[in-house]
């Protein structure tokens, strides 16, 4: 019983979340972060992240029966009941939002409230059903753990922690949209708008181009702004290459192959960039 609540929080998603997290704390400490803040907001932001999961497969429990990759989750199944699901999601941000009150402080508190709200209300049960541009806005909740972890050292936002939000503002739509070609008569069967559900790949392709640049130029200028060494700059760069490069093809080939090469290769780079602005701070 225990493994289908851990199911509920979905912490494949939260990695991505953390990944994030970790080069924040570097880059707002200007080193190695203490360590105290750094335990309390890796769990604080995994359980509101769980939380805020969980909430989603509640409200989305009819559709998930709808689509063969989440007609097995535990909601949908009945396997765990609406009802328990709540409380545990209930009890996961609770204890998220008791951890940053604790061990951090009163802004980055706010900023994991607002990013669980944000995800619940505003995505969940706003966009995702009525807007094919569901994911762009709905990213910004994804993105809020740059700023929480900013928040959770300094108690202030900064110009750097800024633009890292926008670098994960502009990598989520394309991350998403490469997954949801593979999944687009899934999400269709389910009546969820996708942007490759609803408009020609030759459209989708272009707004991934669109962010996928911003993407670019705002993670250059993290590493600008963090005054990161001129050697991981072209470090991010090359890294950004593979990514255009995952894109050209997705551009000749429209193949659901490439999109999934983009999706995973997605991952890789984010992955890599969070730690080369770990690098960074700590060559400095």
């Amino acid at each position: 019983m225990l493994a289908n609540y851990i199911v509920l929080m979905k912490l494949r998603v939260v990695e991505l979340l953390l990944v994030t997290t970790v080069p924040a704390l570097f880059l707002a400490s200007n080193g190695v972060p203490d360590l105290k803040i750094t335990i309390a907001t890796l769990i604080g932001g995994t359980l509101a992240a769980g939380g805020a999961n969980t909430l989603n497969m509640i409200l989305e429990s009819e559709s998930d029966k709808l689509m063969a990759r989440t007609a097995d989750r535990p909601v949908a199944t009945g396997v765990i009941s609406k009802s328990h699901a709540t409380w545990f999601a209930i009890a996961l941000v609770t204890l998220s939002l008791s951890t940053f009150i604790v061990f951090t402080n009163v802004l980055a508190t706010l900023l994991t409230a607002f990013a669980v709200l944000f995800y619940v209300f505003g995505y969940t049960m706003m966009l995702k059903k009525n807007t094919s541009q569901n994911i762009v806005w709905g990213g910004i909740a994804g993105c809020m753990p740059v700023l929480i972890g900013q928040a959770a050292v300094t108690n202030s936002l900064t110009l750097t922690s800024f633009l890292f939000f926008l670098v994960v503002f502009f990598w989520t739509p394309p991350h998403f949209w490469a997954l949801a070609v593979k999944y687009r008569d899934q999400y269709k069967s389910a009546d969820f708008p996708m942007l490759p559900v609803v408009a020609p790949m030759s459209s989708v392709i272009k707004q991934m181009w669109f962010h996928s640049t911003f993407m670019v130029i705002t993670s250059i200028a993290v590493l600008l702004s963090a005054d990161i060494s001129l050697w991981l700059i072209l470090a991010a760069s090359a890294l950004s290459v593979g990514w255009k490069w995952q894109l050209i093809r997705l551009s000749k080939s429209e193949s659901d192959i490439d999109a999934s090469r983009l999706f995973n290769w997605s991952i890789t780079f984010l992955s890599i960039y969070s730690l080369l602005i770990v690098f960074g701070v700590l060559l400095k």
